[in-house]
């Protein structure tokens, strides 16, 4: 079997992140989200990976590069814009061949892994096979029409579904898939629907099996600030603590932390689960449970929990906790020493600010 992950996209959900970064280099417990799907496919057996890029693949290609570091072989493959997962698929012919392959949306995030989904479709002789997990608002997903169990129809996004079984990122095909992808039409908003191919599939008596997330799988579309926070904190409940880093006698850690090497915890208090990327500075600060803190950041007099700080940040004598936050890169949120005491904000496009 062959992967295709598609890491195009514009990443709107995520602004104003994505307009200066891709949305699936987004750090989970400081490794982005892209580096997960690679590794589920790799553990899966599948190291010939092609990866669909559009307007951000210079920065995909920098960060993966050709694969190896992650165990796995890369291919690129350019999307000139943004018409669809079934038009990343169709692109993508030369590259799969008539293998069966693992279809994975690079801002999806699933914690256990798809080894046995993977093994389910090797040995169950189906044409295809989706990932459905019930979600609380389904009018933003394609969602899945059952009967007994067997999927009948798919409609992408419906204003008034009959369902909450959304099609996750995560799917497997055969070859057949091409006959779908290349009959379908784009839909109303011009793009070639992954749900479309599906139902074609269907409607053509092929066989498209299931498999229902249960309760404890831990799937997620990181497409948003508060699914990224989510994803963050599922990563940190499992992740096996390590300390490389420095921490003087002054400071107290508590529960399972992760300083990386170079990191230095100063007269602080760290509660996991939290991670401390390489050459962090934590100073007569608090940091609290669920917060992941990028390379080279400064965190000096203050607090922070449950948050996400991508690298290079310095949080300088914040007087209140921040929480709940995700914070880009190469961000500085200080106390302004001057007078008279003001707000002093520079905020980009789609900028969100809550103040006490």
């Amino acid at each position: 079997m062959k992967g295709l992950i598609l890491s195009g996209g514009k990443g709107t959900r995520l602004r104003p992140f994505t307009y200066t970064g891709a949305k699936q280099l987004v750090p989970l417990a400081n490794k982005p989200v892209l580096f997960y799907a690679i590794e589920h496919l790799v553990a899966a057996g599948i190291s010939d990976i092609g990866i669909v890029v559009g307007d951000t693949g210079d920065q995909i290609r920098a960060a993966v590069g050709d694969g190896s570091l992650l165990g796995a072989r890369v291919t690129y493959i350019q999307q000139d814009r943004p018409l669809g997962i079934a038009h990343g698929v169709k692109i993508a012919e030369t590259f799969l061949g008539k293998e069966p392959f693992v279809l994975f949306l690079g801002d999806n995030f699933i914690r256990e892994g798809i080894v046995p989904l993977v093994d389910q479709f090797r040995s169950g002789g189906a044409n295809s096979l989706i990932i459905l997990n019930r979600v609380k608002n389904p009018c933003d997903f394609g969602i899945a029409e059952c009967v007994d169990r067997r999927v009948v129809r798919l409609v992408e996004k419906p204003r008034e579904p009959k369902s909450d079984l959304a099609v996750t990122g995560i799917y497997m095909f055969d070859q057949n898939v091409f006959r779908a992808v290349n009959s379908i039409k784009p839909s109303a908003r011009g793009e070639l629907e992954i749900t479309e191919t599906i139902q074609y599939l269907i409607d053509n008596q092929f066989q498209v099996a299931a498999h229902f997330l249960e309760n404890g799988s831990c799937w997620i579309d990181t497409g948003k600030m508060e699914d990224i926070l989510e994803a963050n904190r599922l990563v940190l409940e499992v992740l096996a603590e390590r300390l490389e880093g420095f921490m003087d006698e002054s400071s107290e850690i508590c529960g399972r932390v992760v300083l990386e090497p170079g990191s230095e915890v100063i007269n602080s208090v760290i509660r996991g689960p939290a991670i401390i990327g390489q050459r962090t500075r934590i100073i007569n600060s608090y940091v609290g449970p669920f917060t992941s803190i990028n390379h080279d950041c400064l965190v000096s007099d203050s607090e922070i929990e449950h948050s996400v700080v991508l690298e290079n940040s310095r949080i300088l004598g914040i007087r209140y906790r921040i929480e709940n936050s995700l914070i880009g890169r190469n961000v500085e949120v200080a106390r302004s020493p001057m007078k008279p005491r003001a707000y002093k904000l520079v905020l980009g496009d789609f900028s969100k600010v809550g103040l006490l």
